[in-house]
C-alpha cells in the first residue's frame, strides 16, 4: 500500500496507475480535510465488491437459519411445473 499527497499524483498519475494495475498496490492519495482516496486495478475493486456481495448473502442465510431455529419457519407444499409450463413462462 502507498501513500501519495495529491500534488505527487498528479504530476506522476501513470507510473501510480501502473502500480496499481501492473504490481496490485493499493495507492491512497492524500488530500487536505481528510479528503483522501485510493486509486485501485478494477479487478482489485471487483474483488472487493464481489466479497462485498457474498457477505451480505451469507448474513441473509444466517438471518434466515437463525429464523428458523427460533421456530419463524413456514412449511409449504412443492408446485411441480409440466415440462411445457416452463418453456412458456
Amino acid at each position: 500500500m502507498l501513500a501519495v499527497n495529491y500534488s505527487t499524483i498528479r504530476n506522476n498519475l501513470k507510473s501510480y496507475c501502473d502500480e496499481a494495475t501492473d504490481n496490485g498496490e493499493t495507492v491512497i492519495v492524500t488530500r487536505k480535510a481528510e479528503k483522501n482516496i485510493v486509486i485501485l486495478s478494477l479487478e482489485k475493486y471487483n474483488q472487493l465488491v464481489k466479497a462485498a456481495q457474498n457477505a451480505e448473502y451469507l448474513s441473509m442465510i444466517d438471518r434466515g437459519l437463525r429464523q428458523l431455529e427460533a421456530g419463524n419457519g413456514q412449511q409449504h407444499e412443492l408446485i411441480e411445473v409440466k415440462d411445457d409450463e416452463e418453456t412458456m413462462g
